[in-house]
């Protein structure tokens, strides 16, 4: 039995009534993008894909723009008013300091070079803009055996058990797929946390009811705070940090909150 979209979305609301107060990572990644929207925001979606949080958006910004490496997912774009161009993360053909915001949802696990691509979003980026991403956690049970299977095989599985397109299906390396990892590479850009999730989702063991229920107990041991860095979502917003003053000292920036 395939875990479709709709079936995912389903055991989710199921999981969303037994922990009230409970958000997928897709809404807490969507709030997060909102509280930094304005008339006047210049956006970019790194890695935009078909469309995502932007096609939301786009009417109500200054500039939307989405980036992404393949010609044909910017091709069928679902929202004609996003600005679109051909580029990888690590070479954006954009000048220093041009964007407000710049999202990413689904991306950070296919970056061969995440520190180039990083360096370059904060080069975008103007000072006190925000960088807010959504990304697979390396350190979860799922991901881990995902990265167990060859590629090959993922080619075959990926659209017999989730339903997805095997076109949609792209490599992934995993380099910056940890918390510490994130924050370490992201502070040698410049950046800075301002909020960071983790979130667990039990639906992608809804193959069969059964292992739904195994998801929710294992969600459950992995509440407390030892064992919460192993939840299958990051989310997460960064500032880019003051630019340095006349005098030569560093304008004060906001602490790092561990959420």
């Amino acid at each position: 039995m395939a875990i479709s979209l709709d079936r995912q979305n389903r055991y989710r609301e199921l999981y969303a009534r037994l922990r009230p107060g409970y958000r997928t990572s897709g809404q807490v990644y969507e709030a997060l993008v909102r509280q930094h929207i304005t008339p006047e925001t210049r956006v970019l979606d790194l890695g935009c894909g078909r469309g995502g949080v932007m096609e939301l958006l786009a009417d109500g910004v200054a500039l939307p723009v989405g980036v992404d490496p393949d010609l044909i997912s910017l091709m069928e774009y679902r929202a004609p008013s996003v600005h679109r161009a051909v580029a990888l993360a690590d070479a954006l053909p954009f000048p220093d300091a041009c964007f407000d915001l710049v999202l990413c949802s689904w991306v950070i696990e296919h970056l061969a070079y995440p520190q180039a691509a990083f360096h370059e979003v904060a080069r975008v980026l103007r000072t006190g803009g925000h960088f807010v991403f959504l990304t697979p956690n390396a350190l979860n049970y799922v991901v881990m055996i995902n990265r167990l299977i060859p590629a090959w095989i993922q080619r075959y599985l990926v659209p017999r058990v989730y339903a997805r397109a095997e076109a949609d299906t792209f490599p992934v390396v995993y380099r910056a797929n940890t918390r510490r990892r994130l924050d370490a590479l992201l502070r040698q850009a410049g950046l800075l946390c301002e909020a960071f999730h983790l979130i667990g989702d039990p639906s992608y063991l809804a193959l069969h009811k059964i292992l739904f229920w195994i998801g929710v107990l294992l969600e459950r041991l992995t509440d407390g705070q030892f064992l919460r860095g192993l939840k299958v979502h990051l989310v997460g917003c960064y500032v880019k940090r003051e630019s340095v003053n006349r005098d030569g000292g560093r304008s004060r920036h906001p602490p790092s909150p561990d959420r």
